[in-house]
């Protein structure tokens, strides 16, 4: 296997960034879409978590044909969080883009992104953390809701909350507003993706703009939700459930049966990690999240009841 290290790479504007575990049979949707770039100034990191079914081969043979800038990083399996904590180490870009290795992009995809980023003013741009876009499915049929405005300028939260805009979207953020939040790595379990997202919010806007960019596929298995046992990776939806309750509890007026879910699930996790009321109270902080908690946590408590229950059935 040919190997690139990044001291050799040149820098360039975005890295493309593709997670991969037994995936051989998909990846090279996200191959024939990088070659079809308009927008040259990448590189394409693959960092794969542990395949046995010969990707390392296949990625062999397209670095040999030289038509894209990539670099392969194999992992012992580990997990999403930790495949993606790698790569922010790992990557060369001022911007990060997260290309799923089942999916496919438009060519133009880098090209117009680059175009909204530097459309924002300058003066302004320390205050974005990237731009989101559209997806279409393998049909071509629009993914999810559109945006209100064509830009809109908002955080992540707004948008949930307040524009109440829906369905896969896909965009980049910049590289080095990424590296303040990693994924927490100690317990070994997946940590969902809105444990970041809540946190890149609290600081940055992002722009977003109605143009559909990616192809997301919907062929595939999930690769991170796995068997549907609550217990599993319930430290991990734990942490998520917390962040979200902690920093977004404020919007409460706008979805209050959202952010009453989010402390009811809190709880449930909680439970199934161990984590006591007392315990799950001293997780939250401030008067909303606190009384969400507190208004949640019978549920939260009877759907851990009813988890276990099940289990015992099965």
């Amino acid at each position: 296997m040919a190997y690139v290290s990044r001291d050799l790479m040149p820098t360039p504007i975005f890295t493309v960034f593709t997670p991969t575990y037994n995936r051989a049979h998909t990846l090279h949707r996200c191959y024939e879409s990088l070659k079809a770039q308009t927008f040259r100034d990448f590189e394409w990191l693959i960092v794969d978590d542990g395949s046995t079914d010969g990707t390392a081969d296949l990625v062999a043979a397209w670095q040999a044909e030289g038509l894209v800038p990539m670099r392969y990083e194999p992992l012992p399996h580990g997990g999403a969080h930790r495949v993606h904590n790698h790569c922010l180490q790992s990557a060369c870009g001022q911007l990060y883009i997260k290309l799923d290795s089942d999916d496919a992009c438009e060519p133009q995809a880098l090209e117009r992104y680059w175009f909204h980023w530097n459309a924002i003013p300058e003066a302004e741009r320390a205050g974005f953390s990237g731009v989101t876009a559209l997806c279409h499915d393998q049909n071509g049929q629009l993914v999810g809701t559109l945006f209100p405005s064509d830009p809109l300028d908002c955080t992540a939260a707004e948008l949930e909350y307040v524009h109440k805009v829906t369905g896969e979207k896909w965009g980049f953020l910049r590289l080095d507003v990424l590296k303040q939040f990693p994924f927490p790595e100690a317990d070994g379990n997946f940590v969902p993706e809105s444990y970041v997202w809540s946190q890149v919010s609290t600081r940055y806007k992002t722009r977003h703009i109605n143009e559909q960019l990616r192809v997301w596929w919907m062929d595939a298995p999930s690769l991170v939700h796995g068997p549907s046992d609550p217990a599993k990776n319930a430290d991990g939806h734990r942490l998520m459930y917390q962040m979200v309750l902690n920093l977004e509890a404020r919007y409460v007026t706008a979805a209050p049966i959202k952010l009453y879910k989010v402390a009811g699930l809190y709880s449930r996790f909680s439970h199934h990690c161990g984590v006591g009321l007392l315990a799950q109270a001293l997780g939250v902080h401030g008067i909303l999240p606190r009384l969400l908690w507190l208004l949640a946590a019978p549920i939260g408590t009877l759907l851990y009841w009813r988890d276990r229950l099940r289990k015992s059935r099965s």
